[in-house]
């Protein structure tokens, strides 16, 4: 239970960090960077499916934070989701790296090339419905200056309740990054990652005027859409937590090879890293064909898909059932062609 608390903690600071640094780079630019991404959709494709790519979950956190404010489409969420393989990716580094690295190359083309069709049939209808309450907006008041160093003292001495909170609860969260209790156990580059992050947000809350502090950080990001990731992410893990500690997942496997890939497939709806590692186990040891770990690698895409959830159900759906029938339909063909 504290271990999926904690996890559920690390997911949905490091989604709050990625909205609150969009939120300022957004402002700060005026909102031209993030205009330019979604007047180029193929820049959004080639951009998602990269940060897909790079092993474990942060680089899907961030594409879902984008997408969560209409910065990209569902397409290039879709590419994001296909190339992603989340924690497994370092295991089948560890375990066979010439595979991994065929298989991220792989799931980096067909990632792409699977948000390129999707947005062509649903032709941007599921991005515009979205349930966020808004697009990122900007006012009058955000031309102001971001950083000004005359002001900071000021701002210091007539400190809100906000910004105390803020940077209070992102002090407590470095520690616990730099001494262990959240996020992994050991320094990697996801923990130097989330504590560079988590550093840059700190800058943010310490600098910015109160205007951005209340109406873009607290207001849109920490109130509106904090509580929904915590919940939705901490209800799944644990879910996932019990299903995985009470059923031996692994041993109602049928030895059957085109069973395993179905199985493959379905398990990888779970958007949770775990189950999953049954299957890049058995081909790693040689009992699964390549098409199987395809599949299983196409369709999941361990946390990644988690806030999403928070964000709206129906994207999170329609974005699985995308992914499965892509990983179904090639890891079949190459089955079918001895692979």
């Amino acid at each position: 239970m504290i271990s999926v608390i904690k996890h559920s903690l690390m997911i949905t600071s490091f989604v709050a960090v990625m909205m609150l640094v969009i939120e300022y780079l957004n402002v700060l630019s005026g909102g031209k960077w993030q205009d330019r991404i979604s007047k180029r959709p193929q820049g959004q494709y080639l951009l998602a499916a990269f940060l897909g790519a790079t092993p474990g979950c942060l680089g899907a956190f961030a594409v879902v934070s984008m997408y969560a404010h209409r910065r990209l489409s569902i397409g290039a969420v879709v590419a994001a989701m296909v190339a992603t393989s989340g924690d497994e990716a370092f295991v089948l580094f560890a375990m066979v790296p010439r595979t991994a690295f065929l298989l991220t190359a792989l799931l980096f083309l067909i990632g792409i090339g699977a948000g390129v069709l999707t947005d062509l049939l649903l032709k941007h209808r599921m991005t515009g419905k979205l349930p966020c309450c808004q697009d990122m907006v900007l006012h009058e008041e955000d031309h102001c200056h971001c950083f000004d160093l005359k002001q900071l003292p000021v701002q210091w001495k007539n400190c809100s309740a906000t910004r105390g909170i803020l940077t209070g609860t992102l002090l407590l969260f470095l520690f616990a990054l730099v001494f262990g209790q959240v996020g992994p156990a050991h320094w990697n580059w996801i923990r130097i990652t989330l504590l560079a992050a988590s550093a840059c947000a700190l800058f943010i809350v310490a600098t910015v005027p109160d205007h951005f502090l209340e109406d873009h950080l607290w207001k849109h990001v920490v109130r509106e859409h904090v509580p929904r990731v915590f919940a939705w992410t901490f209800g799944a893990l644990l879910v996932m937590h019990f299903l995985i500690d009470r059923w031996q997942l692994a041993d109602a496997l049928s030895s059957g090879k085109w069973l395993v890939l179905g199985a493959a497939g379905l398990i990888g709806i779970v958007p949770e890293s775990g189950p999953h590692l049954i299957f890049t186990t058995l081909y790693a040891k040689g009992l699964a064909p390549f098409s199987v770990l395809l599949t299983s690698s196409i369709v999941q895409d361990g946390h990644g898909m988690l806030p999403m959830l928070a964000h709206s159900r129906r994207a999170f759906l329609i974005i699985k059932l995308i992914n499965l029938l892509v990983g179904l339909t090639i890891g079949a063909l190459l089955m079918a062609t001895g692979h």
